[in-house]
Order: structure tokens, then sequence, then C-alpha cells
């Protein structure tokens, strides 16, 4: 919270490796309208930039308000795995379920919220992983989930860490996918979503907007016309 996402300590964090360079094109728009804040403008261009790949539409309150100090930066940790060591198993299902409960969020919000993965992929020199969710990148749709459950996945001994692979090699899941399909819970989310993407989107909304609204008091809805 409070942009201090813009500090190198938090860059620092495994699960934001990569950052670094979205933070960077923001710079010039921070500099270009000073009085907004840096938790604000970040909040606002994931809104911004999920409509623009054809998402819905999410709500948008403004008026956070910036941390100054490098030492209000959460511990390391706090982001959920992709594998905890045993590949879609209890262990990364457990692990998805222990962040995003402690945050307010249920299976449903979980699930929703990965569903983000029909956006762009994982690079080596980031994550270590490689590859594509899906073969539209650059649109927001339930791709995701119809290519997770619609699609045979098996391991791709290819790849430096432990990942899955679809029959034609372009796509790729992590443990933390899988875990997904695997868990009975998750599943029918999956499932569901696959099947109708309007309520993927309706779902979706509301956790994006929960998840960009933790912790902050005090906001003014963003009117549009």
């Amino acid at each position: 919270g409070g942009g201090t996402i813009r500090f190198k300590e938090e860059l620092a964090h495994g699960g934001n490796a990569g950052l670094d360079k979205a933070v960077a094109r923001l710079e010039p728009i921070k500099k270009k309208h000073p009085d907004i804040s840096w938790a604000d403008l970040i909040a606002f261009v994931g809104v911004v930039a999920i409509e623009t790949m054809g998402g819905p539409t999410i709500p948008f309150s403004y008026g956070r308000v910036d941390e100054m100090d490098p030492s209000t930066v959460t511990p390391d940790g706090r982001l959920p795995d992709a594998d905890k060591g045993d590949g879609p198993g209890k262990k990364t299902q457990k692990g998805l379920r222990d962040v995003f409960y402690r945050m307010g969020f249920g299976d449903r919000e979980i699930v929703a919220l990965s569903g983000a993965h029909a956006l762009g992929r994982c690079h080596a020199d980031a994550s270590g992983y490689v590859g594509p969710w899906s073969g539209t990148p650059l649109l927001f749709n339930n791709s995701y989930f119809v290519l997770l459950k619609g699609l045979e996945w098996t391991p791709d001994d290819q790849k430096a860490k432990f990942q899955y692979r679809d029959p034609s090699g372009n796509l790729m899941m992590l443990p933390s996918d899988i875990a997904l399909i695997e868990d009975p819970k998750f599943k029918k989310y999956v499932l569901e979503y696959a099947k109708d993407q309007k309520v993927f989107f309706e779902d979706f909304s509301k956790a994006f907007e929960k998840l960009e609204t933790l912790g902050t008091e005090g906001l003014t809805p963003l009117k549009t016309a």
C-alpha cells in the first residue's frame, strides 16, 4: 500500500521481479501530474489497462496517500508462490489460500483474480518461468479458464523451473494454475468461468476493486462521463 512498490526495497521482493520496468514507464506520467499519488496512479493504471484490453469496467476511487519512507515496505513473502515445493499439490493450494484468506478473499475471488493470467507472459529473467498462458496475451477474456480446463497440461521438462505445457508447446501454466483444477473447491469456479465470461467479468470486477481498496479509507469515487 501507499505506493511503496516504487521503492527498490519492495521491487527486490521475489514476487515483484520485473516490475521495475513498469514503475519506470510510469515515472514520466507521475512527473507530469505530481498531484496524483503514486498509489492512485498505480491503481488507476491497472483499471484502465484491463478495460482497454477488453475486460470489465472496474469502479475506481481516489485519495490514496503515499508512504514516503522505505521502512514502511512490508516483508517479503506475502505474495502467493507459484510452487510451494509440491507442484500443484496441497502445499501450493494452501499457499494460495493463506495469502488471500489473510486479505479477506474467499475461494471464488481467488479463482476470479487468477483469471488475470489471460494477460501477458512469464519471463525467464524475472520469475524464471517462461511463456504465455493464452494465445491472446493482450486480450482480457475468460480464455485462461477455457484453456485450463480444456487442454491436456503436462510437465515441461525443457524448462529450468517446473511448469506445465499444452500439447502445442506454445502455452504454459504454473503449478499454482494447475492447482485450481486439482482442488475441487477451486475447480468448480474454473468450470463456471470457462462457461460464462459475463459471470467471470462481474466477479473479477468486484474482486479487483476490493483488492485495490484494501487498507484504504475515505476514498472518493471517480465520476466518468
